[in-house]
């Protein structure tokens, strides 16, 4: 087999990688920098350094498209150009529907890997990336079944859950659960910027929550200025929808309504807890927080005394203090009888449990 990646960045390096590690599949590479192709080369990703498009597509049997996504309507079609016609054509882009809309043929077909981290560049990737990320596709009615098919499997074998979604949905939903946070946690750190230089204090020590919610403020700005603009309609609603929600907060604690603070409060939570199962695909979770001291090894003592005990962890996240003397670690537990065992094993480690 041989693949074909345009773009030899995190998300083209891996593909790359991955094809070369579990399919033994002959890469061939292309990036408008050269040094991202050399290096591509120099890490193995690629068999072929090839010096246009044309010839990175040549005798392809599938092509990714791993560009940014305002770039990606004008490449996908060059590469459609260029491919044969047992060529299978994909891109990686976060949104989908301006790149599905520009084309009109059979051998296309819109995806998205749910994967990647804020580390940008091929000297990150890695060919484990996308081990059980869901990758979405977005077929159209005139999509050779054939060709959807051999990308599916290809998928799947290099890791990852292929999901066909409709493309308006797909970014109707990634504008809520993707491109929104991004734009909140940006208007939060603004907040904050614009707090510390009004009052010419310094900022408390933040908690994790102001953490956890500002991490991806300020992302690539050539990257996330073409996704902001390219699903802008569905964000802009998706905006719309939470000023209103946060309009209703404001009337509650401005009329000091006690009791609609606190259903709204409750519903937050039981709405968290239902997107996590739904997530997670391991039903009904339950977190357990654990106070942990800053020592070697502390984590893993929990994760080893847990699977000892046949307790399986779902999802698991830390939260260390600011001055990294302790920390806070949360697991997510299916079931609430699973949730009891590991409160058991973990107080008998000597490590404080609570349940938020």
């Amino acid at each position: 087999m041989r693949i074909a990646v345009i773009g030899l960045g995190l998300i083209g390096g891996s593909i790359a990688l991955a094809a070369r590690e579990r399919l033994g599949a002959e890469t061939a590479g292309w990036d408008l920098d050269p040094s991202a192709l050399a290096a591509a080369g120099a890490r193995g990703a690629v068999d072929v350094q090839s010096r246009s498009i044309a010839q990175a597509v040549d005798r392809a049997d599938a092509a990714f498209v791993a560009a940014p996504v305002g770039a990606l309507p004008e490449l996908v079609a060059e590469v459609l150009r260029h491919a044969s016609g047992g060529c299978v054509v994909t891109d990686v882009g976060s949104t989908k529907r301006l790149v599905v809309a520009a084309q009109d043929d059979q051998r296309f077909v819109g995806g998205h890997p749910l994967a990647g981290a804020e580390t940008a560049g091929i000297e990150h990737a890695r060919p484990d990336l996308f081990d059980g990320a869901t990758w979405y596709l977005t077929p159209t009615a005139t999509t050779s079944g054939i060709l959807y098919e051999r990308l599916h499997r290809l998928l799947t074998s290099l890791g990852a859950r292929p999901v066909a979604i409709d493309a308006g949905d797909h970014d109707a939903i990634l504008a809520v659960v993707s491109h929104l946070p991004h734009v909140l946690a940006n208007v939060l750190v603004e907040e904050a910027a614009t707090a510390l230089g009004s009052g010419g204090e310094r900022l408390p020590a933040t908690g994790p929550s102001f953490r956890d919610a500002t991490r991806v403020a300020g992302a690539n700005t050539q990257v996330w200025t073409d996704i902001y603009l390219s699903n802008r309609d569905a964000l802009s609603a998706a905006i719309d929808a939470t000023i209103d929600r946060l309009g209703r907060v404001r009337d509650a604690l401005t009329a000091g309504e006690a009791a609609a603070i606190a259903t709204w409060n409750d519903e937050a939570a039981a709405a968290r807890r239902r997107l996590a199962a739904d997530q997670l695909a391991v039903g009904d979770l339950h977190e357990l927080r654990v106070s942990v001291p800053n020592r070697p090894g502390v984590v893993a003592q929990i994760a080893l005394e847990l699977g000892r005990a046949g307790v399986n962890i779902a999802d698991l996240a830390l939260y260390p203090a600011p001055d990294m003397s302790e920390g806070v670690v949360a697991v997510w537990l299916a079931g609430s009888d699973t949730a009891a065992r590991a409160e058991l094993i973990i107080g008998e480690l000597g490590l404080q449990v609570f349940r938020p």
